[in-house]
């Protein structure tokens, strides 16, 4: 299996109540897969992961691991663990359980050092054989890792590995990261797509964005790899980075108005988000709304 293209971070739904809407959850699965993603990803920063219980967790990769087969896309789900030990049995569990490849995001909340980190990624990859996206967030985690840390992990555990970069700026450490691997290393990109089309250039092979416009970003993907870079250039600098540049000044600001659009567009019931969260005003909103309705018409379902 091959991930690449677009692959969003699923949004956790929950209900008015503040409980996982599951059923909501399954429905945005069949969305994204009918709206062009190549693959969905559970537990991604932007999915509220550190806002779910454990019972919630596991039953949510059930759901999504079920939709994603029935949808023929492959599920991504992410390790976040800090305890090396709990996180390689949590990449154990996500195999057994029919996850097609894992994503990794390196522990951070005690600062470990580069050793340790390097040591817990290493541990994980060995443990599956399945595909793994190891993300590199330093602006979320406060933890740097070199380049070379990345290149060197791919060669001692003879993995598949996958690269998730949403450094600022991700350009240059995806070529020196490409550099060094020899042209071997698999980039996706994150930080939801600010720099798609430089980083496309530089050698990625796919983003893993927020999901409530990923048939925008399909569209500009598809123009990208089609050779049409004038159109991918003018749908990423004139259509989506406007409402990116309101929505997002800050995570749990994009997680509060993904939500809000993905409810709009029918894919989930509410854009309900656990506190605490990101407090709106007047203001914004209404910006917001002069944003939404400029992008609307590039949506799937409005286009001719």
């Amino acid at each position: 299996m091959e991930l690449k293209g677009i692959c969003p971070i699923i949004a956790a739904p929950f209900t008015q109540n503040g409980e996982v809407d599951y059923d909501s959850l399954q429905n945005e699965i069949f969305w994204l897969a009918d709206h062009g993603a190549h693959g969905a990803t559970l537990f991604g920063i932007a999915g509220e992961y550190y806002k779910l219980s454990d019972e919630e967790a596991e039953k949510m990769v059930h759901v999504v691991v079920k939709a994603c087969h029935e949808k023929g896309i492959p599920s991504i789900i992410s390790v976040t663990q800090h305890s090396s030990e709990v996180a390689v049995k949590r990449a154990r569990q996500y195999q057994e359980w029919g996850a097609d490849s894992l994503m990794l995001l390196p522990p951070f909340f005690m600062k470990p050092g580069a050793g340790a980190i390097y040591d817990h990624m290493k541990m994980v990859c060995k443990a599956v054989d399945i595909p793994v996206v190891v993300q590199y967030a330093p602006e979320q985690t406060g933890v740097a890792i070199a380049p070379e840390v990345m290149a060197r992990l791919q060669e001692e555990t003879g993995g598949n590995l996958y690269y998730k970069i949403e450094c600022k700026p991700a350009g240059g450490y995806i070529s020196q990261l490409l550099r060094i691997s020899k042209n071997s290393a698999k980039v996706l990109i994150g930080n939801a797509g600010y720099q798609f089309i430089e980083c496309f250039d530089r050698g990625a092979i796919g983003a893993m964005p927020g999901s409530s416009m990923c048939d925008l970003y399909r569209l500009i993907y598809d123009n990208y790899v089609s050779g049409n870079r004038k159109k991918a250039m003018e749908l990423h600098g004139s259509v989506l980075l406007p409402i990116l540049n309101h929505i997002r000044q800050n995570v749990e600001m994009i997680i509060a108005y993904e939500k809000r659009i993905l409810c709009r567009r029918g894919a989930i019931a509410t854009d309900y988000c656990r506190k605490p969260t990101f407090a709106t005003d007047p203001v914004f909103d209404s910006l917001f709304d002069e944003f939404y309705d400029l992008t609307k018409p590039y949506f799937q379902e409005n286009r001719i």
